[in-house]
């Protein structure tokens, strides 16, 4: 008897690992990227290819470089610094008019939102030297050193276009890390489309392996671009005093590189979290509401719009809303969740934008900190910022929550869309996943 019962101890075990591997994201191991080397001239070295460059002997690490002659003629380098350990910096420009190297002291312009951290975004910017026309430049703290050790990073943007690709494109901020919320991914993305961006850019840490799969698919259509950012694996906080939830992973900073990197791809840029629509109330798309909106108000290139918080704890109670598929499908469900907030008085609302990023010279989270041009806050009845997030009974009673219904004028594209996606993703594996998942958190409950 004894011998048995050793047996049913360690018959759990094999299943408890399987139910891990499902239940939890995989961490996929970071490969550096693959170094070419620059050959230019007297300019040689490390060509950079990776999203995060740490530079040598000091607390900067350098994401990517922007040429900009909005203003003046200068290079501004998107970064992350310690503001309390900045030293000085210079830029080597590698001068292809005259095949030099010149070397120009840089400016330091720390953003103010750094939520209370040591770390923040950053832009290092220095003006071009005269007839020097680079294509590449290294950032190093000093006027002197052997170039071959120096990163080079390539300036992009140097031809300013006034037609564009994309009419408006989508920012996203850091994809959370182990994100598996692949429902209201896909149900965002369609969003997306259907209200006119033709693409989508998001900065990834890891996730599940579904939405590993649901990206690769964005990817392949084309409407997804997916930027690595190994943050943590770069700047170190101090899990007892910070953390990089509080920091959001360095949103700041992949926000204003996703504004230079569309400044002459996109007309407009749509700022969102990954929880986050613009919804149009009057109108059936982003370009009739922004082109109204312009009509009526010349010289607007930043168009701030209210955020309304919509509770993930109060469902609909309409089931049609819920089909068997979607049950299958870690995540939310948007179209379940139509009880909103009512908004808090004497209390800052938050904002996202849709800007001209041609406006923006420096943006945070919720407001353009450095642009050009006017600013209109769009009103409540024209378009709303869904927000469906977990809702705070310390906050609001569900008794005060309002229904709003807002989100299901686009219930019939958006259910067929979602579902095709779902189709080519998964196939005749939703069935087997279902049944799987159903069969090993059962045994977690056992055991």
């Amino acid at each position: 008897m004894p011998r048995f019962k050793s047996k049913m101890i360690w018959m759990p075990i094999p299943f408890l690992i399987l139910l891990f591997f499902e239940m939890y994201p995989r961490r996929l191991p970071l490969h550096p990227a693959r170094q070419t080397q620059l050959t230019l001239g007297p300019c040689r070295g490390e060509l950079v290819n990776g999203t995060i460059t740490a530079l040598k002997h000091n607390k900067t690490f350098v994401v990517s470089l922007y040429h900009d002659n909005r203003q003046q003629n200068l290079t501004r380098a998107i970064a992350m610094v310690h503001y309390k350990k900045i030293q000085d910096l210079y830029c080597w420009f590698c001068c292809s008019h005259n095949n030099r190297i010149a070397i120009i002291r840089a400016s330091v312009d720390i953003h103010p939102e750094r939520f209370g951290l040591p770390v923040g975004g950053a832009d290092i910017v220095c003006l071009e030297p005269h007839r020097c026309l680079p294509q590449y430049m290294s950032i190093h703290p000093s006027t002197k050193g052997s170039m071959a050790e120096l990163p080079w990073f390539e300036i992009n943007n140097r031809v300013a276009r006034t037609s564009f690709v994309m009419e408006y494109t989508v920012c996203l901020s850091v994809m959370p890390e182990n994100y598996d919320n692949a429902l209201q991914f896909v149900q965002s993305v369609e969003m997306y489309k259907t209200l006119g961006a033709k693409k989508v850019y998001l900065y990834k840490m890891n996730c599940s392996s579904l939405m590993d799969q649901i990206l690769h698919f964005y990817v392949e259509e084309g409407t997804v671009e997916v930027i690595p950012w190994p943050i943590t694996s770069y700047v170190h906080l101090s899990s007892f005093w910070y953390s990089y939830q509080d920091w959001g992973y360095g949103k700041t900073t992949v926000l204003n590189d996703c504004i230079y990197r569309n400044m002459y791809r996109s007309k407009y840029v749509v700022f969102n979290d990954f929880n986050e629509i613009i919804l149009p109330l009057k109108h059936p798309n982003w370009k009739t509401m922004i082109d109204s909106l312009e009509d009526q108000n010349p010289g607007v290139g930043i168009f701030f719009f209210e955020s309304h918080f919509f509770s993930q704890n109060v469902f609909s109670s309409l089931d049609k809303f819920n089909s068997s598929l979607w049950k299958t499908i870690p995540g939310v469900n948007i179209l379940r969740h139509v009880y909103r907030e009512p908004n808090k008085l004497h209390i800052n609302i938050l904002k996202k934008m849709i800007v001209n990023p041609r406006s923006v010279v420096q943006a945070s989270s919720h407001s353009v900190l450095k642009g050009y041009g006017r600013t209109l806050e769009v009103s409540r009845d024209v378009a709303i910022l869904y927000n469906c997030r977990k809702h705070l009974e310390s906050e609001f009673g569900e008794q005060y929550l309002m229904r709003d219904t807002t989100i299901w004028r686009f219930n019939l594209s958006l259910i067929s869309n979602v579902n095709k996606v779902f189709d080519h993703v998964l196939g005749n594996q939703v069935d087997n996943i279902s049944i799987w998942s159903m069969f090993l958190r059962s045994l977690a409950k056992i055991f």
